[in-house]
């Protein structure tokens, strides 16, 4: 629903893109009331995920204020200062670290102290992106806007699969005080392709049959095609057994596609999985990312977006394939909290069947007047 000022407070209606407000109220400083939350079903309210998101983000600030009815339809949050700092976060298993991981990473360059976190929860499935794809193409985006050299470190310790979890990752992400305006309109060509096929709790064999179905339709297309085998087990391989790979494309002027797919949770209802067809269909996925021509891989065009909107004022210019309906939303709730409007120009050719769209905006010039100065 579009937004409703009251008393000076920003008020949505429903569930619907709720994380990407509540990132945005932290970043502008304005509180933010959702209400009709999942109001007519038959577990009204906020889910579980949505409550530890919002735990998360009363971890990474110091002062919010978090208010919720007692059905839990109704949301208050009035957000207090990014704070940062060496954090630990378990995450609830109905979502995928994913989820959490990319609200941290648009936050973290804003923080007072550099973002050191440890998260613990579910690193593959088949809703969030993997921490394979954040790690390929979400952190390269994210280095592109920071100022200095300073090092983004992020390591899988563990990996886990739905239902039970039991992976782990840790992400060091240091702050800046300006972002810098970026330009980037050419996508160049694919040179080469990576990925990362993981078996948890299952035979070692399962890893090599998907590398071999992902790169029996790859190999048509480019030569330099390679795809590790990561086998989990014992203390390294969480507490549900589950297989899948994540994809990566590099291209010429360093832009990254991804492509992934992972087993589905078994049930007693569901038709069996097989790893050559996890490994066709990530290709595929790849494959249609890489048709969709942007300069920036579709889950992250709204971080893209935030860091634009924030980034010094001058002209930043991106260009991406056709816009997600979440980042149509992202853009109108920009507006509403920050009063930035990206130009929009469809950059479609006579030859070509999916549109190119071109994002131009004017940075508002944030300043993390938090961080530390030496």
């Amino acid at each position: 629903m579009p937004s409703k000022i009251k008393n000076n407070i920003l008020t949505y209606e429903g569930c619907n893109y709720l994380r990407y407000r509540l990132l945005l109220s932290t970043l502008s400083g304005k509180p933010v009331r959702i209400t009709n939350i999942r109001i007519k079903d038959d577990d009204p309210g906020l889910k579980e995920y949505e409550v530890s998101f919002i735990r998360l983000l009363d971890k990474i600030t110091n002062g919010s204020r978090i208010e919720l009815n007692e059905t839990g339809t109704s949301l208050y949050y009035s957000p207090g200062l990014l704070n940062g700092g060496e954090l630990e976060h378990d995450c609830n298993v109905q979502r995928g670290i994913g989820y959490y991981l990319e609200g941290i990473v648009i936050l973290a360059p804003f923080c007072k102290k550099a973002v050191d976190i440890k998260l613990k929860g579910i690193t593959n499935n088949t809703i969030d992106p993997s921490v394979d794809r954040i790690k390929a193409s979400a952190v390269p985006i994210l280095k592109r806007f920071l100022s200095g050299d300073n090092e983004i470190v992020f390591t899988i310790s563990k990996r886990g699969s739905a239902p039970l979890g039991g992976g782990e990752i840790k992400f060091k992400c240091p702050v800046s005080r300006n972002l810098r305006s970026i330009q980037l309109q050419d996508s160049g060509m694919v040179k080469r392709v990576r990925g990362t096929a993981c078996s948890i709790r299952v035979s070692p064999a399962i890893a090599n049959r998907i590398v071999e179905s992902a790169k029996g339709i790859l190999l048509k297309f480019l030569t330099d095609v390679y795809i590790y085998t990561d086998h989990c087990k014992g203390a390294s391989s969480g507490k549900s057994p589950g297989f899948g790979v994540s994809l990566s494309a590099e291209t010429t002027t360093e832009v990254v596609f991804g492509g992934e797919a992972f087993s589905p949770l078994m049930t007693t209802d569901s038709l069996p999985c097989v790893p050559e067809d996890i490994g066709k269909e990530a290709a595929m996925k790849l494959i249609d990312e890489i048709y969709r021509n942007g300069c920036i891989d579709s889950p992250f065009q709204a971080m893209t977006a935030v860091f634009m909107a924030l980034g010094k004022k001058d002209v930043s210019k991106v260009v991406t394939g056709p816009l997600t309906p979440s980042m149509i939303q992202f853009l109108r709730d920009l507006k509403d909290f920050f009063g930035i409007v990206f130009k929009i120009e469809s950059l479609k050719e006579e030859d070509e069947i999916l549109e190119q769209v071109a994002l131009t905006c004017i940075g508002v010039g944030y300043t993390n007047i938090s961080k530390r100065t030496l």
